[in-house]
């Protein structure tokens, strides 16, 4: 797309199919100013690409087709986005999301039904039965029972009765099939079902084709529950959110809708209830169900300054909030809009079903009409029977389950991932993450949790817990990383300090203060040896520690060594799993780290893989190219920012969840909670959706061949035909729908 080009999206109800989509997408494009459209059945959503287009003449053409539409509530138009060719620059984003798009997500109230046109629901989130679709099924079903009744007292109408019955549903398919004819859909499944329900009607078969048109619609209202359910799992997803939020204002709570809330509000969070916003805890501390959100099932504990997301559910004490992120713009809302737009991309395997199945359908209408006419002309048969035999070709032949069996699959496990906390933005990066056999992983933050931890505490001339105190009592009120750790151990073990008295910090040697009359220095080896002889013995020993890619801090008591704190950026708890499950998943792992020689071997040498470190941007992005030219399919984890050009650089960008603007806007696919398994569950995913696409094929191609094996031998007729369709449908979309229960692994 071009720079001037602006992208608007619509929600659109009663898309049930890949076809719905398929002639919504085809009409839209043909309306002048319109330069690019992507719809999604599942999400229900249309997106718009347009110079200048009548935004009012979109909505009135999709009408015309029999859908709902309206502009995504607070989707104002916007500068549309480039395709996706790995080619863009991850490390310019703009954080401040002024462009970023509100999500309605409240109940829709329709206006009544301006009749009854197949594919019209009504609001779909009121039950089944209440849809227009379910009505005209009903009515079909009402008529068609009534002709079977009449039939016994007037056996003589016999076929006016069924014609009439058959009108009843068929009428609205036509109309269907007309504007769709009308908007360069002339093949579509409504046109196949006029064409054989009136053929059907000439060759004296009104009561077959009464059924056939009625287990066509049964077929629709299935098909149309199925997506539903589809689509519900993003709705269950936004409707996490709670409704209503205890807002604090000068001390007092008030209750107040919680999509009124703006950055900087402070909300109180009882046990219980689902936090309404993002956001960091001021106060209160407690155990938070993190699991709708970033899949993990053990709560996590929060304090003062620790981040919360919306939709989560503070299980154990009161906590007090302040809000990070507006309603529009928070966790759940974003995840909604990105799993949306990437359902609304297509994959490769899905752009080649589409063009497959535009030549597919014309030629099972000239296969029909060969099989009609040929035995006739050629050898004498029945014209009845050889007419009768190319109209179930018709009803064989429908492509709906061979075109929705790629998006159904794709939407199921973007979905699955989602809930997971698994994010990929469209179908190219889902087909493409199975295929990865290399893994480039950054270290601080992605390998290890990026906050130094104290992993040895060697005490001289007194206990560990003495020394951890008088260590302690220098950082307390310090923000420093080394003092966050060093405070964080004394906690642990549950020393609590007192605040040295003049204490005060000695740039890049440590920090000093006095205890109980007593100087003490916490600083570096050098540093210290400056103030007090180091033995040969203990610097032997910081030697040892400093290899294994630990910093070490000495501390003085006097003019005496009290003994040593050494920290490390340890690896996450789940990194040896994470990278043994893609090393079983067939994929290499390498470590790429701008961090020193010595600490990054450390590191790797604990976790087993291959390293190479002191790397500049450049650096890393030079070695994604030249395993990418050696024919690897790269993924590049990191942080999405200042791995930017190597993420761009690499066939699959992965950003680790740490910063919710980072793991959501930097890369093609983004880890949530930044687990590493989660990197080798993507793959999984990935490869578990591909699966499931073939089998799919394989189901909507084998049953069709079967059914026109059997109609061409006179085994099966009309109602065989069009329940083969609806079944194969049908089974095609509960196949997709497995994808819904995906797990991954722990």
């Amino acid at each position: 797309m071009s720079a001037e080009e602006t992208s608007t999206r619509f929600r659109v109800e009663g898309m049930d199919c890949a076809g719905c989509a398929s002639k919504i997408d085809t009409a839209v494009r043909r309306l002048p100013g319109v330069e690019d459209v992507s719809v999604s059945v599942v999400a229900g959503t249309m997106t718009v690409g347009h110079k200048g287009a009548d935004l009012a003449q979109v909505q009135k053409k999709v009408t015309d087709l029999g859908y709902r539409i309206a502009p995504l509530a607070g989707a104002a138009p916007k500068p549309a986005n480039k395709p996706h060719d790995h080619n863009h620059d991850h490390g310019d984003h703009d954080h401040d999301h002024d462009d970023d798009r509100g999500h309605d997500h409240a109940d829709k109230k329709p206006d009544a039904l301006e009749g009854m046109h197949g594919h019209d629901h009504g609001s779909e989130d009121g039950p089944w039965w209440k849809t227009a679709k379910a009505q005209l099924t009903i009515f079909c079903g009402i008529a068609v029972a009534s002709a079977f009744a009449l039939e016994r007292f007037f056996p003589q109408w016999h076929n006016e009765l069924f014609i009439l019955a058959m009108l009843v549903g068929l009428l609205p398919i036509f109309r269907r099939a007309r504007m769709g004819m009308m908007n360069g859909s002339p093949f579509s499944i409504e046109t196949l079902m006029t064409v054989a329900a009136v053929g059907a009607v000439f060759i004296d078969a009104a009561e077959e084709a009464a059924i056939v048109v009625l287990l066509f619609l049964v077929g629709e209202l299935l098909e149309g529950i199925a997506t539903g359910r589809a689509r519900a799992s993003i709705k269950a997803l936004a409707n996490l959110v709670p409704r209503k939020a205890q807002r604090e204002v000068e001390g007092r709570i008030s209750e107040v809708d919680a999509a009124e809330l703006a950055l900087g509000d402070v909300v109180l969070v009882r046990p219980g209830d689902r936090i309404p916003a993002d956001g960091l805890v001021l106060s209160g501390e407690g155990a938070v169900d993190e699991a709708p959100v970033t899949g993990e099932s053990v709560p996590r504990h929060k304090g003062p300054d620790d981040q919360v997301f919306a939709g989560t559910v503070n299980q154990d004490g009161a906590l007090r909030i302040r809000v990070t992120a507006a309603a529009a713009d928070n966790t759940i809302a974003r995840i909604v809009s990105l799993v949306e737009e990437a359902q609304e991309s297509k994959a490769p395997t899905e752009r080649f079903i589409d063009r497959f199945s535009k030549y597919y359908t014309p030629g099972v209408l000239l296969v029909g009409a060969l099989v009609a006419i040929l035995p006739p002309l050629l050898t004498g048969a029945s014209w009845d029977e050889w007419v009768y035999k190319g109209l179930a070709i018709l009803l064989i032949g429908c492509p709906c389950a061979l075109v929705i069996s790629t998006p159904a699959a794709i939407a199921a496990a973007l979905s699955a991932g989602a809930r997971q906390g698994l994010l990929m933005k469209g179908g190219v990066v889902l087909e493409q993450l199975g295929k990865i056999n290399m893994v480039a992983l950054d270290k601080t933050g992605t390998l290890t949790e990026g906050r130094p931890q104290v992993t040895d505490v060697i005490a001289v001339g007194r206990s560990e817990a003495e020394m951890l105190r008088l260590a302690a009592s220098l950082e307390v009120g310090s923000s420093h990383p080394l003092a966050t750790a060093i405070l964080a151990k004394a906690k642990a073990a549950g020393v609590e300090p007192v605040a040295a008295g003049n204490a005060g910090a000695l740039g890049g040697k440590g920090v000093v203060g006095t205890l109980d009359g007593v100087e003490l220095f916490l600083g570096s080896p050098k540093a210290a040896a400056v103030r007090v002889p180091l033995s040969e013995d203990f610097s032997i020993r910081i030697g040892a520690l400093n290899d294994e890619g630990k910093t070490v801090s000495v501390l003085l008591a006097g003019n005496e060594v009290a003994g040593l704190i050494a920290m490390r950026d340890e690896p996450r708890d789940d990194a040896r799993t994470g990278l043994a499950a893609l090393k079983a998943l067939g994929a290499d792992v390498v470590m790429l780290t701008g961090d020193n020689v010595r600490t990054a071997k450390a590191i790797g040498a604990d976790l087993g893989i291959a390293v190479n470190a002191e790397l500049l941007p450049e650096d890393k992005q030079r070695i994604v190219l030249g395993l990418k030219a050696e024919g690897k399919l790269v993924a590049k984890v990191g942080d999405g920012i200042n791995d930017a050009p190597a993420l761009a650089a690499a066939d699959i960008g992965i950003a680790m969840g740490g910063g919710t603007d980072v793991a959501l806007e930097t890369a093609d696919a983004a880890v949530l909670h930044g687990r590493v398994m989660d990197v080798a569950n993507l793959i999984r995913i990935s490869r578990a959706a591909m699966s499931n696409i073939w089998q799919n094929i394989t189901i909507a191609l084998g049953l069709k061949a079967v059914f026109l094996v059997t109609t061409i031998i006179g085994v099966t007729g009309l109602w065989p035909a069009i329940l083969a369709d609806t079944g194969a449908t049908l089974l095609v979309t509960a196949n997709a729908l497995r994808l819904l229960a995906w797990k991954g692994q722990r």
